[in-house]
């Protein structure tokens, strides 16, 4: 007894390690297998069988083959049973309702919210053809390089008027005809002009000179009507509101006059503390705009219109570093001016006028002149002096630059627009003047850019 409990001890011992490495442990040796070797028992051939087919159906260019049934409707019900899907594919554990974006719609949504703002931009529409080359260059000898002045104008009766010196010429669109206006009694520096501007009626026009008065013509007579008064200094800028005429100066005011009565002056604006170089009524009369030398822009309210004078401006701006000369209203947001700063600052700055608040700025790394809205397009055209001498045309309201437009060799002062939008003439300093059909429809002109009536454009006519 003494020696029997170890003995047994040590053959429980042995069967343990027989059954834990041998694998022939009588228990469980006929329903287990050697881990690393499987048992036959635990394949499943058909599943095996079908899955080799399957491989061998995919690549054709297998070299594997094997003989089991081949109806259709053996291997669907077979698929059926073993893989609940009747297609025959593997069923995923992950599903989709909603196909995900392809890269080429992410890339075009990204490219539709990156470049366009507004509602209507929402589809992408290509750019029309612009012509980069003017329609005609004339000659504008005189014309005085004086970033503050304002030289140019276009009537409804599409009739260009420009100011050469102390001479005012009429340039008829229609028929190309050139007539001399008037010309100041001395032909001196100190009576050449100054400012011009266009009545809506298309028929009369002021004129502002170096001495300070204010002329009033009726260009279809060529006939002088009236002389006003008011200014101490040069009238360098003019802007019509129906009947009332609004002139500013170099004396820093800005003058309203009734040209129907006999004491014209109805009403000034005092804010400026320098020379007012940039005066545009809105297009719903009802407020006027004005940029000084003095780096401010004012937005004056037709009610604030009395003959007391004062500082009754609606807003003052002056986000602008240099003088405010070139200024446009939006003619489809009544709200929205557009403003341009000289050299020092070279922005185009657009304001909503109602909160005085700048809506977007943009640097264009140029002296800007004058800015012009395109009525048919959300677009804007400026001018521009040192350095570029150019014209840009600007997508609104993103301000992307659709183009550039150059020419002049020295900077382009002024511009103006003919009565059906389509065309844009612009004066510079190298004493010429361009007409650029920019806003209008290339295909409507059926002469060729440098053909006209048989005459090359490209050859340059003088206005005198």
């Amino acid at each position: 007894m003494m020696f029997t409990t170890p003995l047994l001890k040590k053959k429980e011992h042995h069967d343990i390690l027989h059954c834990n490495f041998s694998g022939s442990c009588s228990c469980d040796a006929q329903n287990q297998g050697d881990r690393f070797i499987p048992m036959r028992s635990a394949i499943n051939f058909d599943v095996a069988n079908f899955s080799l087919r399957r491989e061998i159906k995919d690549n054709p260019s297998s070299n594997l083959s094997v003989t089991s049934p081949n109806k259709e409707a053996y291997k669907r019900k077979l698929a059926e049973a073993l893989l609940h899907d009747s297609n025959g594919k593997d069923q995923k554990i992950l599903g989709f309702k909603k196909r995900s974006k392809t890269a080429s719609e992410i890339r075009k949504n990204l490219f539709s919210d990156a470049l366009f703002i507004d509602d209507e931009s929402k589809v992408c529409k290509p750019y029309r053809h612009i012509p980069e080359s003017p329609e005609r260059v004339l000659d504008a000898p005189d014309l005085l390089d004086d970033y503050y002045l304002n030289l140019l104008d276009w009537s409804c009766k599409d009739v260009v008027a420009i100011a050469l010196g102390s001479t005012a010429y009429l340039w008829d669109a229609k028929n190309s005809f050139i007539q001399e206006l008037m010309q100041s009694e001395s032909n001196n520096d100190d009576d050449c002009l100054t400012s011009l501007a266009w009545a809506d009626d298309g028929i009369h026009i002021a004129l502002g000179l170096n001495n300070s008065e204010i002329q009033l013509w009726d260009a279809s007579q060529l006939r002088l009507v009236y002389k006003m008064g008011g200014h101490s200094s040069r009238v360098g800028s003019l802007a019509w509101n129906n009947q009332i005429l609004s002139s500013g100066s170099k004396d820093n005011l800005i003058i309203n006059h009734d040209v129907r009565i006999r004491n014209h002056i109805v009403s000034k604006f005092e804010g400026h503390t320098q020379e007012v170089c940039g005066l545009k009524w809105s297009e719903s009369h009802q407020k006027l705009a004005s940029g000084g030398n003095d780096n401010i822009l004012h937005i004056w309210d037709v009610s604030l219109m009395s003959s007391s004078g004062g500082s009754k401006y609606l807003h003052r701006l002056d986000q602008h570093q240099a003088a405010v000369k070139a200024l446009a209203w939006c003619p489809y947001a009544a709200n929205i001016l557009a403003s341009g700063g000289g050299t020092a600052d070279r922005c185009i700055k657009l304001w909503n006028t109602q909160s005085g608040q700048c809506v977007m700025s943009l640097d264009t790394e140029s002296q800007v002149c004058a800015l012009q809205w395109n009525r048919h397009y959300k677009e804007v055209l400026s001018s521009h002096g040192y350095s570029k001498n150019q014209l840009c045309l600007w997508k609104y309201p993103s301000m992307h630059k659709i183009a550039e437009l150059n020419g002049h060799t020295q900077r382009v002062l002024h511009l103006a627009q003919n009565p059906d939008g389509t065309t844009v003439a612009s004066a510079a300093a190298d004493e010429t003047l361009r007409f650029w059909k920019v806003f209008g429809n290339s295909g409507t002109n059926s002469s060729k850019t440098g053909r006209d009536g048989g005459r090359s454009l490209s050859s340059r006519n003088n206005i005198r």
